[in-house]
């Protein structure tokens, strides 16, 4: 490094607090990279006036169309060293599932094309390279490539998607969560890399209902891991558990919690499951990890349209299946089909930066039902009526209507 570092007493103010600092982490890399000084005496800047200096522009590889998020400055003439500071998308492994020696060569081809600066992971998922010039991002990408890894989505495309642990490690998988991702995501690799859709989709694939991948909140077609018969139950550590933790722990904190009161600890210490009113919240089950575990037949719950803020707010994903294995070649079949239906009716009746979420409320679901080719069910409905009172007038003129459009 030959740069000498700014003065940087607002920055420096965050690393004061008792947590750990992005800050320190910078400074570390500034040691010997020019390119990081120039980045801590911009973000100095920006926080002593208060503005950000950062605008878009074009930067990407050979043959895409996304993958990189391109950062140039606009006190370039301050801080040379960042006057471009792009970032690179590269898509993990399902489950992020690494080896020491893969990590280790991301750090060496980083520090030779770039900052060094490295995020595990983005809210999409992917490795978030931060920091790199136009012209050395070709090369670096080309070194990622050899270790077999490829670019991540950006702009109005497909996100890379996100996958938990799951199968590898996780009592809780409910289904084969790496073998969804992957082949729900290679159906749509053109879609990655050259943008053309109204905005942004993301599929999210959690193996439970703990939902470790935030899917529901943040994903246009989360995938869920549920069961739908029975929950089991061990008994004998049913007894363990009360007899290691006290009857008025248990009731504290395991049966008063249940959102459908479907608990029940009778008097020998052996619990008692209302299975028909169970909603899957898994709170019980993640509380009595030995005594408790998911039912046997499992499969997904499908939801489509969460996103975070927008234009109309956050929104969370939409049940549009409640239930569907997902074991057979075949099921895996169907659930790609159902990808690309939802995908390709967003992508015709969606608006420019809308969301399929926005698009769902603006629509109604009973349009989106009958886009995707579906019948409505009861656990689609977000909540009951509150007014038991319903209009009949018109119902016959509306029956007659349907049958005469059928007929023709």
């Amino acid at each position: 490094m030959s740069k000498k570092m700014h003065d940087t007493p607002m920055l420096d103010q965050l690393e004061s607090g008792p947590w750990p600092s992005f800050i320190t982490g910078i400074k570390r890399l500034a040691k010997t990279n020019d390119m990081a000084v120039d980045l801590l005496g911009q973000l100095e800047h920006s926080y002593q006036t208060r503005k950000g200096y950062w605008k878009g522009g074009t930067a990407s590889v050979i043959g895409y169309g996304g993958g990189v998020i391109p950062r140039f400055s606009e006190v370039a003439e301050k801080f040379p060293e960042s006057k471009e500071f792009h970032t690179i998308r590269i898509m993990p492994a399902p489950g992020m599932h690494y080896t020491s020696d893969i990590l280790r060569k991301f750090c060496d081809i980083w520090e030779q094309h770039g900052s060094g600066l490295i995020a595990l992971h983005g809210q999409t998922g992917d490795i978030m390279l931060q920091g790199c010039t136009t012209e050395r991002i070709q090369p670096a990408f080309d070194e990622f490539n050899k270790l077999g890894f490829d670019m991540g989505g950006a702009g109005p495309s497909v996100r890379t998607g996100m996958s938990c642990v799951g199968h590898a490690r996780c009592e809780h998988s409910c289904y084969d969560e790496g073998r969804a991702h992957r082949d729900v995501l290679n159906t749509f690799i053109d879609d990655i890399h050259r943008p053309a859709l109204p905005y942004k989709f993301k599929f999210k694939f959690s193996g439970c209902a703990n939902d470790c991948m935030n899917s529901v909140q943040r994903s246009d077609m989360a995938v869920l891991g549920t069961w739908r018969d029975d929950i089991q139950v061990n008994q004998a550590e049913v007894r363990n558990f009360v007899k290691q933790k006290g009857r008025e722990y248990v009731v504290d904190n395991v049966i008063t919690r249940c959102p459908t009161k479907s608990l029940k600890l009778k008097a020998d210490d052996t619990l008692e499951i209302d299975n028909r009113n169970c909603v899957k919240c898994m709170h019980c089950i993640n509380v009595m990890t030995k005594a408790l575990s998911p039912g046997k037949d499992r499969g997904v719950t499908i939801l489509a349209g969460g996103k975070r803020t927008l234009k109309i707010g956050d929104l969370l994903g939409t049940m549009i299946v409640p239930f569907m294995k997902l074991e057979t070649d075949e099921d895996f079949e169907k659930l790609v089909t159902l990808s690309k239906t939802l995908m390709e009716f967003w992508a015709e009746n969606g608006l420019e930066h809308e969301r399929c979420g926005e698009m769902i409320e603006r629509i109604g679901l009973n349009n989106l039902l009958e886009g995707l080719g579906m019948e409505v069910d009861p656990n689609m409905v977000n909540h009951p009526r509150t007014n038991p009172y319903i209009r009949m007038d018109g119902w016959d003129d509306e029956v007659a209507r349907l049958k005469q459009a059928k007929a023709g």
